[in-house]
């Protein structure tokens, strides 16, 4: 019996139909999950920690706008970050003085004008190249950004910045932002609506055209686009993105100062998009969150925790360069094939390999940082709840066994870790009856 030509285009629109109401489910359960999050995590430093990793999620996906869609690799893209920032700043102390009416929960999109101008002006002749000459011009901006805030001083307070007050700030339905926790619910949604808008535009001919022009633009220039125009638009795009985090910056610390737009702060936003995953969407938001966390974490317990970043960053280039989106996406035909008990011993295995190595590698770089910058008349310092005496032999040699151990136990395990995931990810064979067996 054959089918009707009337039904044959619904049909065809059910898969789509389908994406469609996944793709809305899981923007309703982020939704749900940020607006849940300050009644379940209930610790003081909680909420501001929230706060930082809103802005830092806006911020990322904004860098992945320019590397990983449009492979534009930028050292200075902290600059539309900080100019956004300082735009909504002032324009919020206009605001407070009753200069001009402008409510809190407006302040972000102040910010990212501020950004998108900016990025205009730049981007006009810094995306006319790409590749190393881009990243080099990407350099000298920030670095000229960051001496014109020390010379024009009017606008970005010199060295001590400029503040803010956004308890002054008109109302906008009544709506208050004088606590950590109504920031954060204005945080939030920015974040949801940031994300919503990015991910757009990376479905849009605009977004598709980044990537297949960051591939092979001499490829994109023959079909009739114009490699120039696309990366200029995508370089504007994440600018005014970039100028949203920095206006809720602004709203969250009423405060910027010249490094808020520095080479550290593009450094940062690097570490995150990269330590996440450039080729996801979901991967930047990973790296900020994880980044955000060891930064606030981290920095209360050592002084070295820099150092701990950069040694993730490095891990993640050399052995997952996918970043964690990347590493998870690698386990996805496992999943499917139901196979990923399969992996737990292997993967526990490489895990205890790699925790020992990693517990003689702080131990060694926690006593090298105690020996420069402590007393002499101290001897013992606390390491991993105990009272390890820095100045004798043995915890030195302890913790050069334990990081040989470890590593030699890891590059035992690593491979068979490997292995293990090449065979349950492997397609299932075909039965003698033609179809798939089921594992």
């Amino acid at each position: 019996m054959s089918v009707p030509a009337t039904a044959r285009p619904l049909e065809a629109m059910a898969p789509a139909r389908t994406r469609w109401m996944r793709r809305s489910a899981v923007w309703l359960a982020a939704a749900a999950l940020l607006a849940a999050l300050p009644h379940v995590v209930r610790t003081s430093a909680a909420v501001p920690v929230m706060n930082q990793m809103g802005i830092a999620i806006v911020f990322a996906l904004s860098y992945n706008m320019l590397l990983g869609q449009g492979g534009m690799l930028s050292f200075g893209h902290a600059v539309y970050f900080g100019l956004g920032g300082f735009i909504a700043a002032h324009v919020l102390n206009l605001a407070g003085q009753g200069v001009v009416y402008l409510p809190v929960p407006l302040l972000p999109l102040v910010g990212g004008l501020g950004g998108l101008c900016f990025a205009a002006l730049y981007g006009s002749f810094s995306t006319r190249r790409a590749g190393t000459v881009f990243a080099m011009i990407s350099l000298g901006v920030g670095e000229m950004m960051a001496a014109s805030a020390l010379i024009f001083d009017k606008f970005f307070g010199g060295e001590e910045g400029i503040t803010a007050n956004r308890t002054k700030a008109p109302l906008l339905l009544g709506l208050h932002f004088s606590t950590d926790r109504q920031v954060y619910y204005l945080i939030a949604f920015w974040v949801l609506v940031a994300a919503a808008l990015m991910y757009a535009f990376s479905r849009t001919p605009v977004g598709r055209m980044a990537n297949a022009v960051r591939d092979n633009p001499e490829r994109a220039e023959f079909v009739g686009y114009s490699a120039q125009t696309v990366r200029f638009i995508a370089f504007c795009a994440a600018g005014f993105f970039a100028g949203v985090a920095g206006g809720l910056f602004a709203v969250n610390y009423e405060i910027l100062t010249a490094a808020n737009m520095g080479l550290a702060a593009s450094g940062a936003v690097l570490l995150m998009t990269y330590i996440g995953g450039i080729g996801s969407f979901v991967g930047p938001i990973l790296g900020a969150i994880l980044f955000t966390f060891l930064q606030s974490m981290l920095s209360d317990y050592t002084g070295i925790w820099l150092l701990y970043l950069g040694l993730l960053f490095l891990a993640t280039v050399l052995f997952v360069p996918a970043g964690l989106a990347g590493a998870l996406m690698m386990h996805a035909p496992a999943w499917r094939a139901g196979r990923l008990r399969r992996l737990v011993g292997p993967y526990l295995v490489a895990a205890l390999a790699a925790l020992v190595a990693a517990v003689g590698v702080i131990g060694l770089l926690e006593m090298v940082h105690f020996l420069v910058t402590a007393s002499p008349a101290i001897t013992t310092k606390r390491l991993f709840w105990t009272a390890v005496p820095v100045r004798t032999l043995l915890p030195w040699l302890a913790f050069v066994a334990l990081t040989a151990a470890g590593a030699l136990a890891l590059r035992w395990a690593a491979p068979r870790a490997a292995n293990a995931l090449a065979e349950a990810s492997r397609p299932a064979p075909a039965s003698a009856g033609g179809g798939e067996r089921r594992p």
